[in-house]
């Protein structure tokens, strides 16, 4: 008869029904949660307790080979192209062998780039064939090719090996693309090993300011302030909660492109580093460096935008560094070689619990020379006067 069924076959229907559905929920929840159920991928401090992460700002990447160099040695101009922008990422892979690689914005220079999509493929290639993850948030020139701003960040999220988000999942009002934090748990074993140690931020900064009666570029809105101080607060809260409570919050970076109006408080006699041209930041202060000073856990902001800056510069208890131009399709300064930032995060050996809580922060440049020089190493905060 049709629709009869015997009685053990009805409980082994109802059995599959409640699997089935279980499992549909779970994947609905981790839909819906992602960074929750992330666990796979989460960021972790080596054996060594160390998280290093390299920075590259301003790749300005084109067409590849068809794209020249800009501003460099006469006789560096022949052959030199986009793809010496991709051997100078190789080679700070191959030399550095970081746990993370973060693309500060203007990764393509959209109007020198024939298809956005094909671009990125290219720009960070060297990073998806090197199984490191990667982020990126975008520039002021990402979206001038063939793909909106939301489409590029959209494309970004998709490509391997990527932990970049298009936005907070659980935020749902909130300007801009590519607004979302990472979380670095200790060392496998350790009893830090489920517990964040370090908390990343990634912000889009913006391209240009969208009011008539603002010029100059865009910046950092209130619903992001607004997710970044709620963000804080839970972090904080986490951290100071089983198991291992803490009495403070553990430090934090945070990532964007466009500098604040902030960094033209340094001259020579309070940074380390170069300021070789303006500071080019909005043109109003829409208080986020207030609100990280309100946060309490931030340690060092990295931007990028102005290429021939490199200089760190601490102000209330917060670093702001600039990388310095990595890009050869970027204006640059002939002579002054392409640089990229790393920072170092080590963490304090605990006795014989294993490693314990972040201990130090430090910095510094690798040049695009033959010998990939390190420069201006210096440490950006410590527990203690910690030498480098």
């Amino acid at each position: 008869m049709v629709g009869f069924v015997p009685n053990n076959n009805k409980r082994w229907l109802v059995c599959q029904y409640s699997f089935l559905k279980t499992i549909f929920v779970v994947i609905a929840f981790c839909m819906w949660t992602v960074p929750i159920c992330a666990v796979s991928s989460q960021l972790k401090f080596n054996k060594k307790g160390e998280f290093k992460i390299l920075q590259v700002a301003d790749m300005h990447y084109a067409d590849g080979k068809t794209s020249p160099c800009l501003n460099v040695l006469p006789n560096q101009v022949k052959g030199c192209s986009d793809l010496n922008t991709s051997a100078f990422i190789e080679r700070m892979i191959k030399a550095e062998n970081p746990d993370l690689i973060v693309f500060t914005g203007d990764n393509i220079f959209g109007l020198d780039a024939t298809d956005a999509a094909k671009s990125m493929e290219a720009a960070f290639a060297p990073a998806v064939i090197s199984n490191i993850p990667w982020v990126a948030v975008l520039g002021n020139h990402d979206q001038e090719s063939t793909l909106s701003r939301e489409g590029v960040m959209k494309y970004i999220v998709k490509m391997n090996n990527t932990l970049s988000l298009l936005n907070p999942p659980d935020y749902r009002k909130i300007d801009g693309f590519g607004n979302y934090n990472l979380e670095v748990a200790g060392v496998d074993g350790s009893p830090f090993h489920n517990k964040s140690v370090l908390n990343l931020y990634f912000l889009d900064s913006g391209d240009y300011s969208t009011s008539r009666l603002i010029p100059g570029y865009g910046w950092i809105k209130n619903s992001q302030q607004s997710w970044f101080l709620r963000t804080s607060r839970r972090l904080k809260r986490e951290y100071m909660d089983r198991p291992e409570p803490q009495k403070e919050s553990a430090p934090g970076l945070v990532y964007f492109h466009i500098p604040l109006p902030e960094y033209a408080s340094f001259d020579k006699s309070n940074f380390t580093g170069v300021k070789q041209e303006g500071i080019s930041s909005p043109s109003i202060n829409s208080g986020f460096f207030t609100s990280m000073v309100e946060a309490g856990d931030v340690r060092a902001v990295f931007t990028g935008h102005d290429h021939i800056n490199d200089f760190c510069g601490k102000l209330m208890d917060i670093h702001l560094c600039y990388a310095g131009g990595f890009g050869y399709h970027a204006y640059g300064q002939a002579g002054w070689a392409r640089r990229a930032r790393v920072v170092r995060i080590d963490l304090k050996k605990d006795g014989k619990r294993g490693w314990g809580a972040v201990k130090s922060i430090k910095t510094w440049k690798r040049l695009d020379d033959p010998d990939l020089s390190t420069i201006d190493a210096q440490v950006l905060w410590s527990k203690s006067s910690i030498g480098f």
